[in-house]
């Protein structure tokens, strides 16, 4: 059975960084497109920063470009996301999704990230 676990995540004031980890059990996740999406309250999910399988080729939000960084651990079988700089408008819960395919795809159970100004 395959488990995403997000961890990482907490309070921190405006400017400040944090660094969330996806890990996962059941699957290598080298082998998924794997993203980190967040979700604040009243709005819709989004898509924050992706990491393809294999090679790694990496794509941002436009919001979080130059201030987020996504990367993959293969000996930890992590995919962690480096947020600099961050604002009051990435408060958020953040989820890790892998996904292998349309009928293989994973989801985390979020973990909440709350900048204060």
């Amino acid at each position: 059975q395959v488990q995403l676990l997000e961890s990482g995540g907490g309070l921190v004031e405006s400017g400040g960084s944090l660094r969330l980890s996806c890990s996962a059990a059941g699957t290598r996740l080298g082998a998924a497109r794997t993203g980190w999406y967040r979700q604040a309250p009243g709005k819709q999910r989004e898509l924050v920063a992706v990491i393809t399988s294999g090679g790694g080729t990496t794509n941002y939000a436009d919001s979080v470009k130059g201030r987020f960084t996504i990367s993959r651990d293969g000996a930890r079988n992590t995919v962690d996301l480096q947020m600099n700089n961050l604002k009051p408008e990435d408060t958020a819960i953040y989820y890790c999704n892998a996904h292998f395919s349309e009928t293989y795809d994973f989801w985390g159970q979020g973990t909440q990230v709350t900048v204060s100004s």
